[in-house]
C-alpha cells in the first residue's frame, strides 16, 4: 500500500469516529516514530512522556510506539493529520515551504542549549506563532529545538568559508539549507536517518549536525572531522503533534493530563536530554577518533558577514504576510535570555 492509498484510508476511518464513547475507560494511542529506538529523543524524552501519561491516568490512557514508522519522514505531519496514526513528532525543516513562522528559532546563533532553547521556542509558540495557524488541524503538543548545529566532514577539516566551497553536505531543510548555500555549499536534504547511508557511499562529504546527532546515527565510524561553532551554525525547529479529532474524542480528564505533561514540561525534557546528550556525544566522538576542533573567531566573522543576508530575506517573507520579522525575532532573542 502507497503513501496515497494510506492517507486515504487514515482520513476515512479517524480514531474519533472509531471509538465509541466506552473507550474512555481504556484508551491506546498509536505514536509514530522514524528515529532509531535508543535515539535520546525516542528512548529519554517520548517513550517517558508516554510513560508519564499512562502513569497520570492509572494505565487508562496509554501512547503505544508503533514498531515501524507509518512512513518515510516527510509525510509524517501528513500521516498524523489523516489519522493514519494518533502521535508523531517531526522536523519542520523536512517539507520545504510549509512553515515559514518555524524559521525564527533555527538562525545562526540562536544558542548552545537545547534546553534554553527549547523552553524559549515553546513559550514563544503560545504567545505568538500558534494562532497563524501553520500545523493546519494538528493538535500541537510541543515544539523543541536541538541542540546548536556544527560542521562535520569525512576527509577535509574545516577552519574558513573556503573550506567548505564546493562540498556537499546533507541538511535537513529550513535555515540549514540557506546557510548551505550562503556558504557554498551544495546542500542535499535528506532525513537525518539517511545520514550514514549517504556518507559510506560518498553521495555527501560531511553533515550539518547537532552533536548528538553524530553519535545517535553512528556517523563516528564515518566522520573524521568536526568544527563546533558557538552558538550554533544553524538550529533545527521540531514539533510534537496529535491528530486533533483522536484529542478531542479522549475524556477531558485524559485531554488535561496530555496537555499538563507536554507544553513547556516536554518542550523543557527534550531539551534537557538533548543537552545532556550532547555533551556525552563530544567526549565518545573525540575517542572515536574524530578530530574535534572550535570555529575560531577569525572563521565566526566570516560566517555572520555569509548568513546575516538570511534575515533580511526572512523578514520579506514574513512581511508578506503582514508580520513584522524583525519584532518577531527580537521576541524570540528575549524569550531565549529569559530562560536561561
Amino acid at each position: 500500500m502507497n503513501r496515497r492509498e494510506l492517507l486515504k484510508l487514515g482520513a476515512a476511518v479517524p480514531l474519533s469516529l472509531s471509538l465509541p464513547a466506552v473507550a474512555w475507560a481504556n484508551t491506546q494511542l498509536r505514536m509514530s516514530s522514524w528515529l532509531p529506538p535508543k535515539h535520546v529523543l525516542q528512548k529519554d524524552v517520548m517513550l517517558e512522556w508516554a510513560r508519564e501519561i499512562a502513569e497520570a491516568s492509572g494505565g487508562r490512557l496509554k501512547i503505544n510506539t508503533l514498531p515501524k514508522p507509518v512512513t518515510a519522514p516527510p509525510g509524517t505531519f501528513d500521516a498524523v493529520s489523516a489519522g493514519i496514526v494518533d502521535v508523531a513528532f517531526n522536523v519542520h525543516g523536512y517539507t520545504p515551504g510549509r512553515f515559514l513562522l518555524t524559521n525564527v528559532a533555527e538562525f545562526p546563533g540562536s544558542g548552545d542549549s537545547a534546553e534554553v532553547m527549547s523552553v524559549a521556542y515553546q513559550r514563544l509558540h503560545e504567545k505568538q506563532l500558534a494562532e497563524h495557524g501553520e500545523h493546519g488541524d494538528l493538535k500541537v503538543l510541543a515544539v523543541f529545538t536541538n541542540g546548536p548545529g556544527h560542521i562535520f566532514t569525512t576527509d577535509r577539516p574545516v577552519a574558513r568559508v573556503a573550506d567548505l566551497e564546493g562540498l556537499r553536505i546533507r541538511v535537513g531543510g529550513g535555515i540549514a539549507n540557506n546557510v548551505a548555500d550562503a556558504l557554498g555549499v551544495s546542500a542535499v536534504l535528506k532525513p537525518a536517518s539517511e545520514s550514514y547511508e549517504l556518507l559510506s557511499v560518498g553521495i555527501v562529504d560531511g553533515v550539518f549536525f547537532p552533536m548528538e546527532a553524530v553519535v545517535n546515527f553512528k556517523l563516528t565510524q564515518i566522520i573524521r572531522h568536526g568544527t563546533l561553532i558557538p552558538g550554533g551554525l544553524y538550529n533545527t525547529s521540531w514539533a510534537v503533534v496529535m491528530n486533533r479529532a483522536a484529542f478531542d474524542a479522549l475524556a477531558p480528564e485524559d485531554q488535561k493530563i496530555i496537555e499538563d505533561l507536554s507544553g513547556e514540561n516536554l518542550a523543557r525534557r527534550a531539551g534537557k536530554a538533548q543537552d545532556a546528550f550532547d555533551r556525552q556525544a563530544l567526549e565518545q566522538a573525540r575517542e572515536a577518533g574524530v578530530a574535534m576542533s572550535v570555529a575560531d573567531d577569525a572563521f565566526m566573522a566570516e560566517l555572520a558577514q555569509r548568513t546575516s543576508p538570511l534575515r533580511d530575506a526572512w523578514f520579506g517573507k514574513i512581511g508578506e504576510r503582514g508580520l513584522n520579522g524583525a519584532a518577531l525575532l527580537d521576541a524570540w532573542k528575549a524569550e531565549v535570555a529569559n530562560a536561561a
